[in-house]
């Protein structure tokens, strides 16, 4: 779901300065007895250098050669370590004698301490960095052992630079301060720059020394965790001494049984939201620990003598349960945390899309904030994963020496460190001997903020740092008809008095009839009208804006957003106010805009409307694991706008343990009542799916010995990325109702693409790897409840080769994106360009499984819905290669197991029967052919089929298999060539193809170069005579044609495998059953 866009922004420490840097130097307390303070007011001055470009080889950067991209080994001006605080608004990086402090928006350096020579003599040069979380405090690591703290004060109310603007921007630049003046002074800043460039001050606090050798260090809230090599050890500092307590505290680590490794720990990891830590052993192995409960994850413990399967870096996804181990050999194993009782299992591996000697050794492993994506850091570049395996990008496709020759170090240089802006809309990538930090920026689907609305996937959004895109291929009748240069997606650029405010963009959602489209960053909220291509926000009453904050996301219904709202309490009790509002897009966006309100108890962790089961009703999920039901229902005081009216609600307690976990929920209604049925009944009648971490959970009711609810749960699947309900998608055109429809109370039927599709029951979900769709869900609900103590049906696995973002029930098609890096000659950059669409028909695996499960009738019934669409005939053909291929390879046992006579007589039902197996024929290799033509007519007599029904070209596609397969004497052969041809010409003549007319000549005269058999079949033909002059061949002989499957069996590429992708396929009119000889 993540996509590199454009060109990175390199960003570097130069001392070509706009101003003179006032640098401040340290001597960190050496030879003094009080502690010595950095502190700068105008921070770096102009040193944080953006360049737009890339640096050539022969420049010089910072008063060093650049010798080609690489910094000498030990240069002082290599960035060693960059880290980020837990806020996300303030990094931090090291030299081998500088630590900078730098702020995310805008991208600047802050302020620098520059250690003395005599610092550096005493404690050795930095090596390392660790930052608090909580930004209080930053700690240096020297090669000699010590641990240099520095404290961290920022005031936010004090501002570096003074911002200079025109004096007809008004009072946007007359006080300097960058603050929210007016929209107009807005528009002039950057995402989040609103705040200014706030002032640092660095403190020198102490020097630590660790006599026993620091292996690795970990900076937590309250405590610095050391890790010490002689003897192993671990050392607990806290930032803070308390009265009675001591300051520090060491644990062997051989007084730890459960610790299997003799070794001295050389990585470890926290998690805060998990609270679990993370160690991996100097042997290679990995732990998780959580409080006392402690257990090995490491492959390497199954087969400790390879040492490729050794742990050398490692991640934890809190948001997915997920904890992902680097390995020696570039792989990337991923574990699942079911419970904090040592349950750790295997779940997957991630593979770099290169050998080991390619990529070099594996250097850095990070998720991003959403835990859907992976970054893989190597020794020479780098690779984008999904979360559960999809290759989304990488550094190796690019060509290496064009990067090379641009300095772009982002793509050949390697990876030391990285790090995720902006809650996943920026990566920032420390490359190996660089002193530069390049930021490049992410488009994502919007589903990873808000998964819960489905239409982020169903209608396609994607947001990224100051864009969002929607697709708009929804509306066109046939997409694979379009040229591959025409974009299927819209751009729109988010408001800038917005973003200076209240970047990044946190929530992004559509409507589903793709007219409307909503935002929500820090505070606040903005929609956009597609239609009349204009933004609604707070510009005129930012206290508004600021009053209140979006959690638990947005849905469209209609004309109106809904939205989950988080307050200040200022009744004087203290805490928050939590709350679902309505706004209408026909309002402008003020203090008191909002056409409802409903006060909720506790946060709301997501909120959707089941539009399949209704297409009124509200589900609200919160944080004490209630799932609240209400009614949209037309307000009384005013006919164009809503209420909400609460009718039911569900605990989950003892069924969900953790609420925050879960990411989207659906539920599934009786027909019956949807139809009749009362609403306050749904509660007791609905199927509930949830999707807690990665698991697809089925939640049915039922009643206990007393009468009263209850719920019998089921995992349906595991690995999960996002899922789909067909019955929740809107249909392709868009739905019928518009927002003078609110006049009735009546609950709405099934609508949209559920309406009357054999597919409208269907659920799909995306597991990094495949579709895999259950047709009718109804055989799912079946089969689910414990008590029957059966087996699932196991769902149509889809494969694909790019990341899918839904598929579409009413064409057939999956529909995802793909990215490509740009690289030219004659320019200097390369860069990302934005995604391009892909589709894959998914009908084949579809039919086959009806067929394969003996369900013809089924299988006729869903082909029967796509019959109309141009590349139906071009579906069934896949479907045919797919079986025959899986048939020639692994030949059935018997007659009894064979799939392909049941394929071929269920498409002998479809007019283009004669076509499609003709196509599949000469598309194959000739060895395929025994195989399929034992369950067809002798191919004779689909010749004379062809002819009969006047599918001329048809016919000539027999007619070269039939020339291919003859295996009788030359003269007898020759006979029946001139035969038939001549037969097949005649009829071309007579319906005026002269097309086809032309190509059978041109393969004649390939066959027989002197002309011999082009007369014989014109005289067979009724055209000439066997003795007409010899000039007739050798005026065609200048475009002869020759098709080599008619004389040999086909070898290398002369015979291809049909495409699966309805771009590729072959268009009917073409006649493609004659290849170029190498005399044309």
């Amino acid at each position: 779901m993540y996509w590199p866009l454009g060109a990175p922004k390199a960003y570097s420490l130069s001392k070509h300065a706009t101003a003179p840097p006032t640098t401040l130097h340290s001597d960190d307390g050496v030879g003094t007895s009080g502690a010595s303070v950095a502190t700068t007011r105008s921070g770096l001055g102009g040193a944080a250098i953006e360049e737009a470009g890339s640096v050539k080889g022969d420049t010089q950067r910072n008063g060093t050669q650049t010798n080609g991209g690489d910094l000498p080994d030990g240069s002082s001006n290599e960035i060693l370590s960059a880290k980020l605080t837990r806020g996300g608004d303030i990094f931090a990086t090291i030299t081998r004698s500088t630590l900078t402090v730098w702020q995310a928006k805008p991208t600047v350096a802050l302020a620098a301490v520059v250690r003395s020579a005599q610092s550096m003599k005493a404690y050795g040069a930095n090596c390392a960095l660790l930052v608090q979380p909580a930004a209080l405090v930053i700690v240096v690591q020297t090669v000699l052992g010590y641990l240099i703290t520095y404290s961290l004060v920022t005031d936010p109310q004090a501002l570096v630079y003074r911002l200079q603007l025109p004096e007809s921007y008004g009072n946007g630049g007359g006080n300097g301060t960058c603050r929210r003046a007016s929209s107009a002074s807005l528009a002039d800043l950057g995402s989040g720059e609103s705040d200014g460039i706030s002032e640092v001050t660095l403190r020198f606090r102490m020097v630590i020394r660790i006599d026993a050798g620091i292996s690795t260090a970990l900076a937590l809230d309250d405590e610095l965790v050391v890790a010490t090599r002689m003897p192993a050890a671990l050392q607990r500092i806290r930032w803070v001494a308390e009265e009675g307590t001591p300051q520090t505290s060491t644990e062997l680590i051989s007084s730890m049984p459960w610790y299997s490794s003799a070794d001295a720990i050389v990585e470890m990891v926290y998690d805060r939201p998990m609270n679990l830590t993370c160690w991996i052993s100097e042997d290679g192995k990995a732990f998780v620990v959580q409080g006392r409960s402690r257990v090995s994850i490491s492959s390497s413990s199954k087969d400790p003598e390879r040492s490729s399967d050794a742990a050398v870096k490692v991640a934890i996804n809190a948001r997915f349960s997920l904890i992902a181990v680097g390995c020696a050999d570039g792989r990337v194993d991923v574990y699942t945390v079911k419970d904090y009782s040592g349950n750790v299992p295997f779940s997957h591996k991630h593979h770099a899309q290169a050998t080991l000697p390619s990529t070099g050794r594996l250097t850095h492993v990070e998720y991003s904030p959403d835990g859907y994506c992976l970054f893989v850091g190597y020794e020479r570049g780098w690779s984008m994963f999904s979360v559960y395996g999809k290759t989304l990008s990488s550094s190796f496709s690019s060509d290496r020496s064009l990067t090379v020759a641009n300095d772009e170090r982002w793509l050949y240089g390697g990876v030391r460190e990285a790090f995720w802006l902006g809650g996943g809309c920026e990566l920032a990538i420390l490359p190996q001997r660089d002193d530069r930090l390049w930021i490049l920026e992410i488009l994502r689907s919007a589903a990873t903020g808000c998964l819960a609305a489905p239409e982020n996937l169903s209608r396609g959004l994607l947001q990224g740092s100051a864009i969002v895109a929607y697709y708009i291929g929804h509306h066109t009748p046939d997409v694979t008809s379009l040229p591959s240069d025409v974009s299927l997606w819209q751009t729109v650029q988010l408001p800038a008095v917005y973003l200076a405010t209240q970047w990044p963009i946190k929530t992004a959602v559509i409507s589903p009839d793709s007219k409307y489209i909503a935002i929500a960053g820090r505070r606040g909220l903005a929609h956009y009208s597609i239609a009349s291509n204009r933004w609604k926000t707070f510009a005129d009453d930012p206290v508004a804006e600021q009053a209140f904050a979006v959690r638990g996301g947005l849905c469209w219904y209609l004309h109106h957003l809904i939205a989950a709202i988080e307050t200040e309490n200022t009744s004087g009790v203290g805490g928050k106010k939590f709350s679902v509002r309505v706004y209408s897009r026909e309002k402008a966006l003020q203090q008191r805009s909002a056409v409802w309100e409903e006060a909720i108890d506790a946060p709301v962790i997501l909120l959707t409307i089941s539009r399949g089961s209704g297409g009124d009703s509200l589900l609200v999920y919160t944080y004490d694991n209630v799932l609240l039901h209400y009614i949209i229902a037309p307000s009384t005081s005013n006919n164009n706008a809503v209420k909400l009216v609460q009718v039911g609600q569900i605990g989950f307690h003892g069924i969900i343990r953790a609420p925050p976990r879960v990411r989207a929920l659906s539920w599934i209604l009786p027909d019956q009542q949807v139809e009749s049925g009362d609403p306050a009944r749904d509660v007791a009648t609905a199927t509930v799916v949830f999707l807690v971490d990665g698991k697809l959970v089925l939640l049915q009711p039922g009643s206990n010995g007393e009468g009263d609810l209850k719920y019998d749960m089921r995992v349906i699947a595991q690995g999960v990325e996002y899922y789909l309900l067909v019955r929740d998608q809107a249909e392709d055109g868009g739905p019928k109702a518009s927002a003078e429809e609110h006049d009735t109370a009546a609950r709405l039927p099934l609508n949209g693409a559920a309406s009357d599709h054999i597919l409208r029951d269907s659920l799909w979900y995306f597991d990094g790897d495949s579709y895999n769709v259950w047709p009718d869900l109804q055989d799912v609900l079946a089969s689910a409840p414990s008590e029957l103590a059966r087996d699932l049906p196991a769902p149509v696995r889809i494969p694909l080769d790019f990341y899918p973002l839904s598929p579409s029930p009413t064409t057939g098609l999956a529909h995802g994106l793909d990215t490509e890096l740009t690289q030219r000659r004659d320019f200097p950059l390369a860069f990302y360009r934005p995604p391009q669409t892909r589709t894959q028909l998914f009908l084949a695996p579809l039919l086959r499984h009806y067929l394969a499960s003996y369900n013809s009738p089924a299988a006729q019934h869903l082909a029967a819905s796509y019959t109309q669409l141009p590349y139906f005939a071009h579906a069934l053909e896949v479907l045919l290669h797919d079986v025959l291929d899986a048939e020639v390879d692994r030949p059935p046992s018997g007659m009894e197991t064979t799939l392909l006579p049941t394929v071929v007589s269920f498409l002998s039902s479809f007019p283009a029967y004669l076509d499609i197996i003709v196509k599949c024929t000469r598309k194959t290799e000739l060895r395929s052919w025994k195989t399929l033509f034992a369950c067809l007519p002798p191919v004779q007599e689909l010749f004379e089929q062809s002819l009969e029904l006047g599918k001329l070209k048809t016919a000539a596609g027999y007619l070269l298999v039939l020339h291919a397969m003859v295996v009788e004497e030359e003269e007898e052969e020759e006979g029946f060539r001139i035969r038939e041809f001549g037969r097949l010409l005649g009829l071309a003549v007579a319906e005026g193809d002269w097309e086809l007319c032309g190509e059978l000549a041109r393969f004649l005269v390939g066959v027989d170069g002197g002309g011999g058999t082009l007369r014989k079949v014109l005289a067979e033909a009724g055209l000439g005579d066997d003795d007409g002059p010899a000039g007739t061949g050798d005026e065609m002989n200048g475009v002869a044609l020759l098709d080599q499957s008619a004389t040999q069996p086909p070898t290398g590429p002369a015979v291809q495998r049909a495409s699966r992708n309805p771009h590729e396929s072959t268009p009917e009119h073409t006649a493609d059953y004659f290849s170029r000889g190498p005399d044309g």
